[in-house]
């Protein structure tokens, strides 16, 4: 069997704290997205949790990029913490990501539900809504709380086309264990970090993100996301432990693991 083609990068790239990390001292800002994109070919576009994106800076990112990074597109707050998004909310967010589908880099959207999105009979029907409301792209689904995790949960998934979003983070009660399980053509891991003492409790948000995965952490995944690559079509790895350049660090060495 042939393995899925594998995209590794790290969520989002706009990050003065990686200037003397991974862009060079005295980077501008205006400057960070190409030196990003001569190192990697894949990106995680998180802005759009934020706000809704446009058309125009959807093609602007293909265009920068000379079409040669793919990309994962997170969905916008209001169709998965707020819950208060529509159908018409929904067709402005796929006409805005239209240039990636039709130029063949659009990997997959990403739904990511909060710790407090339940397992209930609400929970499952907002998630068939809004595979609905994307049918027209990949989508993918990550899930913070535990309860989710469940056989029933991945036939669901399944049964709608939708991937699952495995996630490494801190072995903290409520939050997800490690798993490696594809259920749909897109294969999905999101590295958070493991930083259990400022998960819940912290001074800035982005001190959640404060972790630099050892080497061992990074060996351990390798026989899992091997099985992923031969189980799906395309796997996307991502790491979000953006503090101070660390995701770079650790896309960097995971790259050089997967070969």
């Amino acid at each position: 069997m042939s393995q899925a083609a594998l995209h590794i990068g790290t969520s989002g790239f706009s990050y003065q704290d990686w200037v003397g990390h991974f862009y060079p001292k005295g980077t501008k800002k205006t400057d960070f997205y190409t030196h990003y994109c001569s190192c990697f070919d894949a990106l995680e576009v998180t802005y759009t949790y934020y706000r809704m994106p446009t058309r125009r800076t959807m093609s602007s990112l293909i265009d920068k990029s000379e079409g040669k990074v793919t990309f994962a597109v997170k969905l916008t707050g209001v169709f998965t913490h707020d819950r208060t998004g529509g159908a018409s909310d929904a067709k402005e967010f796929g006409e805005a990501v239209e240039p990636m589908a039709e130029r063949g880099v659009l990997g997959c959207l990403l739904a990511q539900f909060p710790y407090s999105f339940k397992p209930d009979r609400d929970g499952y029907e907002h998630i068939r809504k809004v595979a609905a409301w994307f049918k027209s792209f990949p989508l993918v689904v990550e899930v913070r709380n535990r309860r989710w995790i469940s056989q029933r949960f991945f036939e669901f998934l399944k049964e709608l086309g939708v991937g699952f979003c495995c996630v490494d983070e801190p072995n903290l009660p409520g939050l997800l264990p490690e798993l490696k399980v594809v259920t749909s053509p897109v294969g999905y891991v999101r590295f958070h970090g493991r930083n259990k003492a400022k998960w819940w409790t912290h001074d800035r948000p982005e001190e959640r993100y404060d972790y630099l995965y050892a080497s061992e952490e990074l060996d351990a995944w390798v026989p899992g996301l091997n099985r992923m690559r031969e189980a799906s079509d395309q796997l996307f790895v991502f790491f979000n432990n953006h503090f101070e350049g660390k995701a770079v660090a650790n896309a960097l060495h995971m790259r050089e693991l997967l070969g």
